[in-house]
């Protein structure tokens, strides 16, 4: 090998960095930049899961607020078709008319009683 010097004991390697650069990647020793590279990625990993946790949270909140809002909007619905019902029934010609001759004692005028007045 080129890399290898030969000695009178044997064999020596040349400097540490350059005897690292030439091991296949898995036996290489990783360096601070990778090292923090790496950390960098499983923090930002961690934050994202969380992100996602608290996103879901909020998401089954809301959604269970808007079950209660769709609940109260169909009470408040039914409620308000049964009062234009009733309103509708109240305010009818016939029961205006019953109500005035029974709880007021009033009449329709006769005809000779009606007049006209001119502007």
């Amino acid at each position: 090998m080129a890399s290898r010097k030969q000695t009178q004991g044997g064999t020596r390697r040349n400097g540490g960095a350059a005897a690292a650069s030439r091991l296949p990647a898995e036996h290489r020793p990783l360096e601070l930049r990778e090292l923090l590279a790496g950390a960098g990625l499983l923090l930002a990993v961690l934050v994202l899961s969380f992100a996602v946790i608290q996103s879901t949270h909020a998401c089954r909140h809301l959604y269970a607020q808007l079950q209660v809002l769709e609940a109260s909007q169909w009470y408040l619905q039914e409620d308000y078709s049964r009062l234009l019902i009733q309103q509708s029934t109240l305010a009818s010609h016939y029961r205006v008319e019953k109500v005035a001759g029974e709880a007021l004692s009033m009449q329709s005028p006769e005809i000779e009683q009606v007049r006209v007045v001119q502007p």
